[in-house]
C-alpha cells in the first residue's frame, strides 16, 4: 500500500517500525533469523542433487536396473519430482505468505520437510513400488522446500534493514547455490555406504530445524489483505507442471528419432503449458485479488532481474549436468578410476566449483550493500559466460588443474552474480509484495535448473546422435564385434549411452553384455568392457554435444549481463528518509503487534 499523493510505501513504514521495536528488545534476532532460514534453504538445495549422484546406489537399493526402458520413467521423476514441486508451487506459498504470515508458511514447510525426510528414509517397499515410495515423498518433500524458499527470503528483507540486506540475502543465497553442489559430494560419500543414508541426514537436521523455527521466527511483515486466487493458482501449477514435464520428456526417444520433440505428447504438454500459463496472465491481469501483480514485471530491477535470474540459472544448471557426465563418463575412467566409484569422484573434483562460490557469494553480497548491485552482477555473469567458451577450448581429457581454475573462475562468477541479484529483486518491490516476489524469484530460479535438465540433455543428445552411432558402429568392429551387432548398438539412441554414463555403469558390458557378443571367439571382451574403451570413443561425439549445449549456456549468461546492466544499479531505500517523510506528512501507520 502506497499513499496516493507520494511514493512512499506505508507497509515498508510499518515493517521498519516493527523491526526497530522488535530490534530494542531482541537485538540478536535478525542473526537468529539469517541463520535459520540458510539452514532451511541449504537443507532444500542440498536434496535437490543429492539424490541426482546417488541413483546407481539408490536403483540397486530397491532392485531396479536403471538401464531398461521400462525403468526410465522412475529414473526421470526420481530427479523432477522434487524440483518440479519447488518450482511449481513457490508463488502460491509466497502468496500465502502475504495473507496469512511468511514464519507461518515457513515454519509448516520445515515440518513437512522434517516428516517426509523420516519417510523416505524408511523406505519399505521393493522394486517398482520402493521407486513410488520415494518419487512420491520426493514430491511432498519439494512441497515443504516450497514453502522454505517461498519466505526465506521474505522473512530476511523484513528482518533486515536496507543496508545490510545484500549481505544477508548474499549468504542466504550462497547456501541455496552452494548446497546443490554439496548434495552431490555429500550424496556421493553417503551412498558408498548405504543408499537409505542419503535420505537419512535430512532428518535430524529437518527436525532440528522445525523445531528451532517454531521456537525462534516471529512475524515481522506486515500481513497483507486478500483470499486465496484459486483460479490463478490452478492455471500456474498445472501450465508450469505440463511444461516442465513436456520439457524433459523430451529428452526419451521417440519413434526413431534421438529425442521426443517429435512426440504428440510432448508437444501437447509443452504447447499446452504454454497455453495455460498464457490464461493465468490473463486472469492474473483481470483479478481484483491476483497470487502475483504482473505488473511487479514492469519495474525494470524486478523484471529485468528475474530475467537474468532464469538465465544464469539454466546455464549454471545445465553445467552441473554436463560436467557430471564428462567426469564420470570420460574423464575418471580414463584416469584408472572403476565406473562404480565415479559418482564419488565427480563430486569431490567439482569442490573448485563451490569454493569460488562460497568466496564471491558472501563478499559481493557486502559490496553490493555500499556501491550496488550492477557492477557485481553484470561482472559475474560475465565471467561465468566466459568460463563456458573456456570449457570448449580444454581437450576433453584435460589436465585437472586447468580445469580446476575454470570451473573455479565459474564458481566465482556465479558468485558474484546471485546475492546482488536476489537483493535488488528483493528491495525493489512492495513490503506486501514481498512474499509473492520471493515466489516468483524461487520459480525461476528452480524453474531454471528443472527446465536445464530437459534442454541441455536434448541438446547433447542431438549433438551425440550426429557422430556417436558411427563412432560405436567402427570401434566395435574393431574389436571383434559382428557386423549386426555393432550396428544394432550403433543404432540405440545416444540417450541409453548418455545415461550409463550419468550412473557409472560401463555402458559397453550394461549394453552389448546381454546380447551374448562378449563371449564370441575373436571378440576382445577386456578391451571392450575395460576402462578405456568406451570414454577414447565418446571423446570426439561428446566434444561436439559440448559445443552445443556450452555456447547456448554461455549466450544466456551474457543475455543475464545485459538484462543486469539495464536492471540498474541501487534499488535500496533509505528508511530513516522514509520514517522522517512518514512523520512529516503526518499519516497515521498503524502498528501491529508483534507475535
Amino acid at each position: 500500500m502506497t499513499n496516493s499523493s507520494t511514493d512512499l510505501d506505508l507497509d515498508d513504514v510499518r515493517t521498519i517500525r516493527r523491526r526497530l521495536r522488535f530490534d530494542r528488545d531482541h537485538p540478536r534476532y535478525k542473526w537468529i533469523v539469517l541463520t535459520n532460514t540458510t539452514l532451511g534453504v541449504l537443507l532444500t538445495a542440498i536434496n535437490s542433487s543429492i539424490v541426482l549422484i546417488s541413483l546407481p546406489a539408490i536403483f540397486r537399493g530397491v532392485g531396479l536396473d536403471p538401464l531398461e526402458a521400462g525403468n526410465v520413467g522412475y529414473l526421470l521423476w526420481m530427479l523432477m519430482g522434487y524440483l518440479l514441486a519447488t518450482a511449481v508451487l513457490v508463488v502460491m506459498f509466497g502468496r500465502l505468505g502475504d495473507i496469512f504470515g511468511r514464519v507461518r508458511v515457513y515454519n509448516l514447510g520445515f515440518m513437512v520437510f522434517a516428516l517426509s525426510a523420516v519417510a523416505l528414509s524408511v523406505d519399505p517397499c521393493h522394486g517398482g513400488a520402493g521407486a513410488m515410495w520415494i518419487i512420491v515423498w520426493r514430491v511432498i518433500q519439494g512441497i515443504g522446500g516450497a514453502m522454505l524458499t517461498a519466505n526465506s527470503s521474505a522473512i530476511l528483507t523484513d528482518a533486515f534493514p536496507a543496508n545490510q540486506r545484500g549481505t544477508a540475502l548474499g549468504i542466504n543465497m550462497v547456501a541455496a547455490v552452494a548446497g546443490s553442489f554439496f548434495g552431490l559430494l555429500i550424496g556421493g560419500v553417503l551412498s558408498e555406504w548405504d543408499w537409505r543414508a542419503v535420505f537419512w541426514v535430512s532428518v535430524p537436521i529437518g527436525i532440528l530445524g522445525a523445531v528451532w523455527s517454531y521456537r525462534s521466527l516471529h512475524e515481522v511483515g506486515i500481513r497483507s489483505a486478500g483470499k486465496v486466487d484459486w483460479v490463478g493458482t490452478i492455471t500456474f501449477g498445472l501450465g508450469l507442471t505440463a511444461l516442465l514435464t513436456g520439457i524433459t520428456y523430451g529428452i526419451q526417444p521417440y519413434g526413431g528419432h534421438a529425442t521426443g520433440w517429435s512426440s504428440p505428447w510432448v508437444l501437447t504438454s509443452v504447447i499446452g503449458g504454454i497455453v495455460l500459463l498464457g490464461v493465468f496472465c490473463v486472469v492474473e491481469s483481470k483479478i481484483a485479488d491476483p497470487m502475483f501483480h504482473l505488473g511487479l514485471f514492469r519495474n525494470r530491477a524486478f523484471g529485468l532481474g528475474n530475467f537474468a535470474n532464469l538465465m544464469v540459472s539454466i546455464g549454471r544448471g545445465g553445467m552441473q549436468f554436463m560436467l557430471i557426465i564428462w567426469l564420470q563418463g570420460i574423464w575418471l575412467p580414463l584416469h584408472g578410476y572403476d565406473f562404480e566409484s565415479t559418482p564419488l569422484w565427480a563430486g569431490i573434483y567439482l569442490l573448485p566449483l563451490t569454493v569460488g562460490f562460497l568466496a564471491a557469494g558472501p563478499l559481493s553480497g557486502w559490496l553490493s550493500d555500499r556501491y550496488g548491485s550492477r557492477p557485481f552482477t553484470t561482472g559475474g555473469a560475465v565471467l561465468a559466460g566466459a568460463t563456458f567458451v573456456l570449457l570448449l577450448v580444454i581437450p576433453v581429457d584435460f589436465d585437472y588443474w586447468l580445469f580446476a581454475l575454470v570451473i573455479l573462475l565459474n564458481g566465482i562468477g556465479c558468485g558474484l552474480f546471485f546475492s546482488p541479484n536476489t537483493a535488488a529483486i528483493m528491495s525493489s518491490v512492495p513490503a506486501a509484495q514481498r512474499g509473492a516476489a520471493s515466489g516468483m524469484r524461487g520459480t525461476l530460479f528452480n524453474g531454471g535448473n528443472a527446465l536445464s535438465m530437459g534442454i541441455f540433455f536434448s541438446l547433447m543428445v542431438i549433438g551425440l546422435a550426429a557422430s556417436l552411432p558411427a563412432a560405436l558402429d567402427s570401434g566395435l568392429r574393431a574389436q571383434g564385434v559382428s557386423a549386426g551387432a555393432a550396428a544394432e548398438l550403433a543404432g540405440m539412441p545416444p540417450v541409453a549411452s548418455m545415461f550409463a554414463a550419468f550412473l557409472g555403469f560401463n555402458p559397453i558390458q550394461e549394453l552389448l553384455g546381454p546380447t551374448g557378443e562378449l563371449s564370441k571367439p575373436g571378440v576382445n571382451a577386456d578391451a571392450l568392457t575395460g576402462q578405456e574403451f568406451f570414454p577414447h570413443l565418446l571423446t570426439g561425439p561428446f566434444h561436439a554435444g559440448l559445443v552445443v549445449v556450452f555456447v547456448s549456456a554461455a549466450v544466456m549468461m551474457f543475455l543475464a549481463a545485459l538484462a543486469s546492466w539495464f536492471a540498474g544499479d541501487k534499488y535500496v531505500r533509505d528508511e530513516e528518509a522514509e520514517l522522517t517523510e512518514a512523520d512529516e506528512l503526518a499519516l497515521e501507520v498503524t502498528p501491529v503487534p508483534v507475535r
